[in-house]
């Protein structure tokens, strides 16, 4: 299987890279750093059929679609790549909320773009978003990536309605905190934390199951759906009160 990963220079789309580099994947593994993807490259190539990389800013999107479209055919792609811009109260400023979208959404579309005409052709193939639990749900301090996150789940959601009689998979998979370069940032405490291991683990058997939406973990998961079930009044207070 031809695998494309974004985002593969560290955290969650490292660690897939590593879980997926096997005797029967080829790899192919974009981010802007080239050294931590040569490193990657060094180190899971005795263990993978093939590994290339792909040195690119996926905010740079008619260089980035250049990029994409030579590399034929892929049986599917796990769109990681993305970005968050802290917790904050403040209104996002306008360059730090587009280069936000720029991540989070549209770069997935200009990877799509040239990828979906030849899923179409091959009749097959898996598009694999990664979202958030944080799609759910916004919190005053996060409302921005929240906001980004929702428009993947939307877009995602309009894909798969279109595409799946014409054989192409399309999962979404929507994680709690996950350790990566991202949570690090954060200064509170994160519930229900994953290792970057087992969060991978998660979301490749996920994958094998072709699971439409998959949102883990699954208590904090009902815990989100629970807060917005409840009436709208109390659902402020709560969120305002562990703001």
């Amino acid at each position: 299987m031809k695998i494309l990963i974004t985002g593969a220079s560290s955290g969650l789309g490292a660690e897939l890279a590593r879980q997926y580099a096997t005797k029967e994947n080829s790899l192919v593994l974009l981010a802007r750093r080239e050294d931590k993807l040569k490193a990657l490259q060094e180190e899971l190539t005795p263990q993978a059929k093939n590994v290339k990389i792909i040195v690119a800013d996926v905010t740079e999107f008619e260089i980035l679609q250049k990029k994409i479209a030579i590399l034929g055919f892929v049986d599917m792609v796990i769109l990681n790549a993305g970005i968050s811009i802290g917790h904050s109260e403040e209104l996002t400023s306008f360059s730090d909320f587009k280069k936000l979208y720029d991540v989070n959404v549209l770069a997935n579309h200009a990877i799509l773009e040239i990828l979906l005409p030849k899923f179409q052709e091959q009749k097959s193939g898996k598009i694999v978003f990664i979202s958030s639990l944080a799609s759910l749900i916004s919190m005053p301090t996060s409302k921005a990536y929240s906001s980004s996150k929702r428009a993947v789940n939307a877009y995602a959601e309009g894909l798969r309605y279109k595409y799946n009689k014409e054989g192409i998979k399309v999962i979404n998979i929507l994680p709690g905190f996950i350790v990566s370069e991202m949570t690090d940032k954060n200064k509170f405490k994160m519930p229900f934390l994953l290792s970057t291991q087992e969060g991978v683990q998660k979301i490749i058997k996920a994958i094998e199951k072709n699971k439409r939406i998959y949102a883990f973990p699954f208590r904090f998961y009902i815990i989100i759906s629970t807060l917005n079930l409840l009436p709208k009044f109390l659902r402020e207070k709560i969120v305002n009160s562990v703001n």
